[in-house]
């Protein structure tokens, strides 16, 4: 029998049901905890639940319940709403530990990449292409080398345009060629993931002075980037970071420290942490923020969701806080 094609637009794969349309009723917070409570969520104080869910989108708690099911929307017997509101309520001061360590290097990292490249190509280097990797014409070219210099300029200048900063504002009205800016003006209105295309397409002796301020080989420090970026922008739409699988894993040196069973995988919260740790140890700027950061984050850990496999689930081991790379 000859196979029927899925009818153009209709969304179907082989091997999958056919789409239907979306036909679930709104629900009122009273029923979304009714909702729960069919699946097994014990809920002590109804009135504090439904103040919690007014406040907290169900789709986005939800979430922070898939750690409490034995199956598919059935929770593990006696699980509480509390347990599940301080499951987000413990990722949300993560994400702001996270959160502020991101923010030190990246910005440590804007002033490392402008600072070197306006020394060697000027104001204006950015802007000329041969002072970025030219990829070869073959298809085959691959990362890291798969910059396209045009569409990444254009981007920036959008984004001078749209920056509401006092300093762009006074380039605009003081010179010409707007919105091409210095490099060590764009580099702080460019986005993260601005910036780290930017180290992307550099040329390889360029990346290596930058990388060699983190001690790290250029082609990992791209990759750390492009995953950081990832990161940041996880906690940035305040999405669930402490049980989350990553989707943008970095690229580790072959060494006993980056490998099992010191570390796990490259896939969760553990390596992130890894990273942010050794990298701020290369900025003695913020010393001693760096150790002070290292301790809130152990005593913020120490008391982990009440969910089966805790440490498990943000890829930790039992004995992580005596990592080489934390310790």
């Amino acid at each position: 029998m000859s196979h029927v094609p899925s009818p153009a637009g209709s969304g179907a794969s082989v091997g999958l049901p056919p789409l239907v349309p979306f036909a679930k009723p709104w629900q009122s917070w009273p029923d979304q905890l009714k909702t729960l409570e069919g699946r097994g969520l014990v809920v002590s104080d109804r009135s504090a639940a439904e103040a919690f869910l007014s406040h907290v989108n169900y789709y986005r708690l939800s979430g922070y319940g898939l750690a409490f099911e034995q199956s598919r929307h059935v929770f593990v017997p006696d699980t509480t709403f509390e347990q599940v509101q301080a499951a987000y309520d413990f990722d949300r001061v993560l994400r702001d530990l996270v959160t502020e360590a991101l923010e030190i290097f990246e910005v440590d990292a804007r002033t490392a990449i402008a600072y070197h490249f306006g020394q060697h190509y000027g104001a204006f280097g950015h802007t000329d292409q041969t002072k970025f990797f030219i990829p070869p014409s073959s298809r085959h070219a691959t990362k890291p080398h798969d910059f396209k210099h045009a569409s990444w300029l254009e981007n920036v200048r959008h984004e001078a345009k749209r920056s509401q900063e006092r300093f762009v504002e006074h380039y605009k009205l003081t010179y010409t060629g707007f919105p091409a800016l210095p490099v060590w003006m764009v580099t702080e209105v460019m986005s993260f993931g601005s910036l780290s295309r930017m180290y992307q397409g550099m040329l390889t002796a360029d990346r290596r002075v930058v990388a060699r301020r983190y001690g790290v080989q250029p082609r990992f420090l791209t990759s750390w980037l492009h995953h950081l970026v990832y990161v940041r922008n996880v906690c940035a739409h305040h999405s669930r970071l402490w049980d989350r699988g990553w989707a943008i894993k970095p690229d580790l040196p072959p060494l006993p420290e980056w490998s099992p069973p010191l570390l796990p995988g490259n896939d969760h919260l553990f390596v992130s942490l890894l990273l942010l740790r050794r990298l701020l140890g290369r900025c003695p700027a913020i010393a001693p923020f760096d150790v002070v950061w290292k301790e809130r984050v152990e005593s913020h850990i120490a008391s982990p969701p009440a969910a089966s496999n805790p440490l498990g689930r943000m890829g930790l081991t039992a004995n992580w806080t005596s990592h080489p790379f934390w310790a």
